[in-house]
C-alpha cells in the first residue's frame, strides 16, 4: 500500500489521553495503542500526513481519510474497478472513520458504467416498521421531545450501507474478500488515530463512561 501513500511522521499540538482499557472495549479502532500500552492510562502522540507518492492512471480515489482512501486504490492494482475501490473505501472508512464511517448509517452512490448506462443507489437510513408519527412528541406536554431523535434507542434507524455494498458487488471484478481485507487488516493491527479524533473521543468521553 506504500506504494499509493506514503505517510510521513509529525507531531500533534496536543498529546492523546485515553483510558484504553475502556476504549479497547468501546473503540475497536485504536487496538494497536491498547495492545501497546495495556490497561493503564497513556498518553500518545503520533499522527501522519498524506504525500501523493503516485498517481493511478485513470483512476482516483477520494474520501475523508487517507487510509481508507489508500484502501479503495489498491484494488485498482489488484485489477479491480472503481466499485471495488468503493466498497474497500467504505469497508475501510468504517474502522478508521467511525464517527462518519459508516456500516450502521447509509448514503447514496451514482454511478455511469463504460455503456453509457448511469443508475443511483439510495441507501439511506431508513424509521423502523414500529415508528409512528408521535414517537417524538412527548406524551405530557403535546410537544416535540427533540432529544428522543438525537439519543437513544427511539434516534436509531435502519442502516442501508451493508445492504448498498452487496448490491454494488455485482458491478465489482474483486471477490469481497479481496475488498474487504484492507479493513480487516486496520482493524486487526490497529493505526495512528488523528488529532481530530482524538479531540472527538475525549470530548464525548462522559458519554462512554456513563454507558458502562
Amino acid at each position: 500500500m506504500n506504494c499509493l501513500i506514503k505517510y510521513t511522521k509529525y507531531s500533534l499540538s496536543k498529546a492523546i489521553h485515553l483510558n484504553f482499557s475502556y476504549f479497547s472495549r468501546m473503540c475497536r479502532i485504536i487496538l494497536l495503542i491498547v495492545l501497546t500500552f495495556g490497561t493503564v492510562n497513556a498518553q500518545v502522540s503520533c499522527s501522519f500526513s498524506p504525500v501523493k507518492l503516485l498517481t493511478e492512471v485513470n483512476a482516483t480515489v477520494v474520501s475523508a481519510h487517507p487510509l481508507a482512501s489508500d484502501a479503495g486504490a489498491l484494488m485498482f492494482r489488484y485489477g479491480g474497478n472503481a466499485f471495488d475501490a468503493a466498497i474497500a473505501t467504505q469497508l475501510a472508512l468504517a474502522v478508521v472513520y467511525p464517527r462518519a464511517g459508516n456500516l450502521g448509517g447509509g448514503g447514496f452512490m451514482v454511478a455511469h458504467l463504460k455503456d453509457n448506462i448511469s443508475f443511483t443507489f439510495d441507501f439511506r437510513e431508513t424509521a423502523p416498521e414500529a415508528t409512528h408519527s408521535n414517537i417524538y412528541v412527548d406524551t405530557l406536554t403535546g410537544k416535540a421531545d427533540t432529544s428522543r431523535s438525537l439519543n437513544g434507542p427511539s434516534s436509531a434507524g435502519v442502516p442501508g450501507t451493508v445492504a448498498a455494498l452487496f448490491a454494488t458487488l455485482p458491478y465489482a471484478k474483486l471477490p469481497f474478500d479481496s475488498l474487504i481485507a484492507p479493513a480487516i487488516r486496520l482493524a486487526k493491527n490497529g493505526f495512528c488515530i488523528t488529532a481530530l479524533e482524538a479531540k472527538k473521543l475525549n470530548e464525548h468521553q462522559s458519554i462512554f463512561y456513563s454507558q458502562q
